[in-house]
C-alpha cells in the first residue's frame, strides 16, 4: 500500500522535476555506497579543459553530499521551489522551463569559472528560489515558524540561515546574482520602453518538449505569461489589488 501511495505521488511530480531530483538523489546513492566518489564528480575547469573529463560541467549539479541534515535541507528545497515554479509560473511551458535550468547551469558554470566552487546544485537551487518568490511577492512565509516575512525576502532570510551555521555565503550570492539575472532578462527589459524577451525559447525545445496545442484564445494570467506582470502599464495591478488577488498561504520552512 505505502510502495503504491509513494510511486503515485512520485508520478504526479511534473516530468522535469521529476527527472533532476531523482539524478540527484541517485548520484547521492552511488556516493554514500561508494560506487562513484565526489572527486570524479565535483567541478574542475583544468580537468574539464586539459584532460577532457567533459562530464564535470553536469555532475556538480547532480551532488548535494552524502545523507545527511544539509543533504535533506537542499533537497527539500530543491523539490519543492523546483515543482512549485514548474506547476506555476512555468505550467504548460514545459520547454521554457528546460531553457530556464539550462541558462541557470551555463551561467553558473562560467561564474564558477573564475570562483572556488566545486558543488554548484545549492546556487541553482538558490535561483529557483529567487525565481519563485520573485514572482509570488504578496505570498506570506515565516521561516520555522519564527520569522514572518513576504516570498521576496526569502532567498535572504537563507542567506542568514548560512552565516548562523556557519556555511560560505559565496553559492547563496551567486544563486541570488543569476537568479535576478533571468528575473530582469525576462520579467523586467520585455515590459520596458525598447525592450524585448531576450530568452526566447529555441524552437527545437518546443519541438522536443512542448507537445501540446496551444489555444490561441487562451488568455493567460499576468504571472503566468513570458514577463510576468505587465508593470509599466496603465492597467498594471497596484500593490493592494494584487495583495487582494494573491492566495494568502502560509509555508513553513
Amino acid at each position: 500500500m505505502a510502495y503504491h501511495t509513494l510511486r503515485q505521488e512520485y508520478m504526479l511530480m511534473p516530468p522535469v522535476t521529476r527527472a533532476y531530483t531523482t539524478v540527484c538523489l541517485l548520484t547521492s546513492i552511488a556516493v554514500q555506497l561508494d560506487v562513484v566518489s565526489p572527486f570524479q564528480l565535483y567541478f574542475n575547469p583544468l580537468l574539464i579543459t586539459q584532460k577532457f573529463e567533459i562530464w564535470r560541467l553536469l555532475t556538480p549539479f547532480f551532488f548535494f553530499g552524502t545523507f545527511s541534515f544539509n543533504f535533506l535541507f537542499n533537497m527539500i528545497f530543491t523539490y519543492r521551489y523546483c515543482r512549485m515554479l514548474e506547476e506555476g509560473s512555468f505550467r504548460g511551458r514545459t520547454a521554457d522551463f528546460v531553457y530556464m535550468f539550462i541558462f541557470g547551469c551555463i551561467t553558473t558554470v562560467i561564474c564558477a569559472w573564475f570562483v572556488n566552487l566545486l558543488f554548484l546544485g545549492h546556487s541553482l537551487t538558490t535561483m529557483f528560489v529567487y525565481i519563485w518568490a520573485r514572482r509570488n511577492p504578496y505570498v506570506r512565509m515565516n521561516f520555522f515558524g519564527l520569522l514572518p516575512f513576504r516570498a521576496p525576502y526569502l532567498p535572504w532570510v537563507l542567506v542568514a540561515f548560512s552565516v548562523l551555521l556557519g556555511n560560505s555565503v559565496l553559492v547563496d550570492i551567486l544563486g541570488i546574482a543569476i537568479g535576478h539575472l533571468y528575473f530582469f532578462l525576462e520579467d523586467v527589459f520585455p515590459n520596458q520602453p525598447g525592450g524585448r524577451r531576450l530568452l526566447a525559447t529555441p524552437r527545437l525545445l518546443k519541438l522536443l518538449f512542448d507537445t501540446h496545442i496551444e489555444d490561441p484564445l487562451y488568455n493567460p494570467a499576468p504571472d503566468e505569461r513570458p514577463g510576468g506582470f505587465d508593470w509599466g502599464a496603465a492597467g498594471a495591478p497596484g500593490a493592494a489589488d494584487a495583495a487582494a488577488e494573491q492566495p494568502r498561504e502560509n509555508e513553513n520552512h
